[in-house]
């Protein structure tokens, strides 16, 4: 795949990668495996939050995202305020001349257009309006893959996540929420698609031999303290996840059944932490995930999975492993929906301990109708994805898309 004139297609990777949240990472892995099948021609680069991880784990060369080093760290001191100031300037000018550099740049799924966890406007949603800018500036086509977007209240993230979006060449979304809330917020969306997630396009573990009872239970937690709008009840938020989750372990303990801990990202680790101190038993137990492989791996050996971060539930039922969603943002209960499982979610801001576990037993008494529901529906994502990344190809790279339909005709 070559450029008009001649040289190989430049192609950019941006979002929040290699910074310790599995999910990212397993979208970015998703689109580079796009690439080397379809585009192997393709030079590859990222601009990223962890750029080190990622040159290390994906072999592609990568720029850190923000100048300052400091950026997601709290500034109280004048000198550290000042930092984040200048900061600010200079990624003008450092994205400006990365984005210059690159025929397309990729934004790898990721819930770029929401704001479901706290973020502040001049964090990532400013870096992304940078990016959407200098694209259309310089010409640089921008696509939002797959992402995930919801309605804004804080006016400034609002109208950055707006602007990023109309600047963006291609928009997919991975649910139809997502792209609901685009329209509501003023985006056209006429032309826009709603595709799985990108992580269901990742190989999938072959399937476990059952464990045998007592089955094994897979619990997936987060450090989750509510989202932009819960700042003044965040502590509150969180005891009651916690104690309800500790609850819901003991209760599982309590009938003999071994608990798996999972995470998604490095700040779960306090939550992990917590359980095992509150549970004091050798049922329990906590893994380290350093990918979705290994998540899926995880959850392909358990009867059932108990989970809050959206790309564990996505594992779980990745897998076909019947799953119970503890959900704290809609893209949780489009994607339960999507796959059959809609009577499977719990609200994570009012995690009831009891309830949530007569919810597990009416999972398990369907168990095997559920996987059978997850078999189908995966094919169903896969078929999609695959169609997208067709549809990807014909947007952003027009003269392999041509190429392609010359060698199919018949």
């Amino acid at each position: 795949m070559t450029s008009a004139d001649g040289s190989p297609v430049r192609v950019g990777l941006f979002g929040l990668l290699g910074s310790g949240n599995l999910g990212n990472d397993g979208s970015l892995e998703a689109v580079l495996g796009y690439l080397r099948a379809e585009h192997p021609e393709a030079v590859v680069s990222a601009l990223c939050g962890g750029p080190e991880v990622v040159t290390a784990r994906f072999g592609i060369p990568a720029t850190r995202l923000h100048w300052n080093r400091g950026e997601y760290r709290t500034a109280s001191r004048a000198g550290a305020v000042a930092a984040k100031g200048l900061g600010k300037l200079v990624d003008v000018f450092r994205t400006a001349a990365w984005v210059r550099r690159h025929d397309v740049v990729i934004v790898p799924g990721m819930g770029v257009l929401e704001a479901t966890l706290p973020l502040r406007p001049w964090g990532f949603p400013y870096s992304l309006f940078l990016l959407c800018a200098t694209g259309r500036l310089f010409r640089t086509r921008v696509a939002l893959v797959s992402v995930g977007a919801a309605a804004i209240g804080n006016r400034p993230t609002r109208a950055l996540v707006r602007w990023s979006a109309r600047l963006a060449a291609y928009r997919s979304y991975r649910d139809a929420p997502s792209r609901d809330a685009m329209r509501a917020m003023g985006v056209d969306t006429t032309h826009d698609e709603v595709y799985p997630d990108l992580a269901f396009s990742l190989p999938t573990p072959p399937a476990s031999a059952p464990s045998g009872p007592p089955g094994r239970v897979c619990v997936g937690v987060m450090d989750f303290h509510g989202g932009n709008d819960d700042r003044a009840r965040a502590d509150e938020i969180h005891r009651r996840y916690l104690d309800g989750t500790i609850r819901f372990v003991r209760a599982l303990v309590g009938e003999g059944r071994p608990v798996r801990l999972l995470t998604g990202d490095e700040c779960d680790a306090s939550v992990v932490a917590a359980i095992l101190d509150a549970v004091d038993s050798p049922l329990v137990t906590a893994a380290e995930p350093k990918s979705l492989a290994d998540l899926m791996k995880e959850m392909a050996a358990a009867d059932t999975v108990v989970a809050i971060r959206y790309h564990n539930l996505i594992c779980a039922l990745k897998t076909g492993t019947p799953t119970l969603a503890i959900t704290y943002a809609a893209k949780s209960d489009a994607l339960m929906d999507r796959m059959g499982l809609g009577a499977y979610c719990h609200p994570a801001r009012e995690l009831d301990a009891d309830r949530l576990f007569e919810q597990f037993r009416a999972l398990e008494k369907q168990s095997a109708e559920l996987r059978q529901t997850l078999t189908e529906r995966n094919r169903a994502a896969a078929r999609l994805l695959d169609h997208q990344f067709h549809a990807l190809t014909a947007a952003l790279f027009p003269a392999a898309g041509r190429t392609q339909t010359l060698r199919e005709a018949p």
